[in-house]
């Protein structure tokens, strides 16, 4: 094992540029003419087109996304009636139950379908469709600040 090497031609000297035109590398060590590519130190940033209008600047923007926007883990009533009769339902109820991937994430329920069972279940946000609908079945809706 320590006799072992490398196979003939699979390493190859480095290239030492910079040292004078008898070094097989010429008067400009590979860098051609003038520019920005020649000068030390200067090279061109990323995405850099040669003056050209970049393409993230030709590209039409769209829309807009608010850097603190409020997302919900939406649910629906119908999901709701797989809970036994007078059960309370948190998150963390409901992220068993496969309803939604967060348990700390923010809930809104939605007045889909229909609740047949009292149920107390806890909620960051309730719509009006889905007070409606629990005062309709007489459950209970806590809001969880």
């Amino acid at each position: 094992m320590n006799e072992l090497g490398s196979p003939r031609g699979a390493t190859r000297p480095t290239k030492r540029r910079g040292r004078g035109s008898g070094s097989g590398h010429g008067k400009t060590s590979c860098r051609g003419r003038k520019g920005a590519k020649k000068r030390s130190g200067r090279t061109t940033r990323p995405h850099f087109e040669g003056g050209q209008m970049p393409l993230a600047r030709r590209i039409p923007k769209k829309g807009f996304k608010a850097p603190f926007r409020q997302t919900y883990q939406i649910v629906n009533i119908e999901s709701l009636d797989r809970f036994e009769d007078n059960s309370i339902i948190g998150p963390d109820e409901l992220k068993k139950a496969r309803l939604i991937s967060s348990a700390t994430h923010p809930i809104k329920i939605l007045g889909d379908g229909k609740l047949t069972k009292k149920l107390t279940v806890k909620a960051h946000k309730f719509s009006k469709s889905a007070k409606k609908k629990f005062e309709e079945a007489t459950a209970k809706m806590e809001v969880i600040s």
